[in-house]
């Protein structure tokens, strides 16, 4: 199948020595969830809320995001066969439990995997938490929190943890721990890993050892975007970033 996308030629990172990896690495972003449509209707209105009651964990998929799924599902289904995940690594969260369930279940349809493959959920994969501004629209958070949306702007995403929640080292910081954990356990098998934008961004950052410069100029983890690592010589190196092209 040919592919297009990012095509990387930076670091390999050798996580356990050697003695352990998965054969590929695939990540992606859950689909469109309805807070995405929320917020972006907030960001462009300059609206000071959205029309959402639940817990973040709970957010659900959109329509469209259930869609995206879908075809994430195909896109998993027409890999070649050694490079089709036979194991899935999944935040705990509804809109990505929602994305694993619905493109398993379009690629166990055609073939590809079998049905019932298990899902193992992971309290690391969970999206950056965000404390007191959770929940909460740019221009409620330049409203009620003008203070911390200073310090923010001057200490970056990268170190800025607002108060009750998480910097983006901070995410690296489970991400690390997962990574040697699925390192061990998933030792030469394709392994997919449904996550979040932060989570997927710090998955990069740690295998490719990037610098805060070179992250802040990636575009954002796109919903349902595939990213993959292969290992070899002992090391995962990357293949694809962010790749897009089989939502079109």
């Amino acid at each position: 199948m040919a592919e297009t996308g990012t095509i990387l030629n930076g670091h390999r990172t050798d996580l356990t020595g050697g003695s352990a990896l998965p054969s590929v690495l695939i990540a992606t972003r859950h689909g469109e969830s309805v807070a995405n449509v929320e917020f972006r209707h907030a960001d462009a209105t300059g609206a000071l809320s959205v029309p959402i009651t639940s817990r973040d964990a709970d957010i659900p998929l959109s329509m469209h995001g259930q869609a995206q799924a879908q075809a994430l599902g195909r896109w998993w289904a027409a890999l070649p066969p050694a490079g089709r995940p036979r194991s899935v690594w999944c935040s705990p969260y509804v809109r990505t439990a929602e994305t694993a369930r619905i493109a398993l279940a379009q690629a166990s349809g055609l073939g590809a995997v079998p049905v019932g493959l298990p899902v193992r959920y992971d309290e690391r994969l969970r999206d950056r938490e965000l404390g007191v501004l959770e929940m909460l629209t740019k221009a409620a958070i330049e409203k009620e929190h003008p203070a911390e949306a200073a310090r923010r702007r001057k200490m970056g995403e990268l170190y800025y943890r607002p108060p009750g929640g998480e910097s983006w080292l901070d995410v690296a910081l489970r991400v690390r721990s997962l990574l040697r954990d699925l390192s061990e356990e998933e030792a030469g098998r394709p392994v997919l890993v449904v996550a979040h934008d932060c989570t997927v961004l710090m998955l990069r950052a740690v295998l490719d050892r990037l610098s805060e410069a070179q992250l802040l100029a990636l575009e954002p983890v796109a919903n349902c975007s595939t990213s993959r690592w292969y290992a070899r010589d002992g090391r995962l190196r990357a293949d694809l970033w962010n790749e897009t092209v089989h939502l079109d």
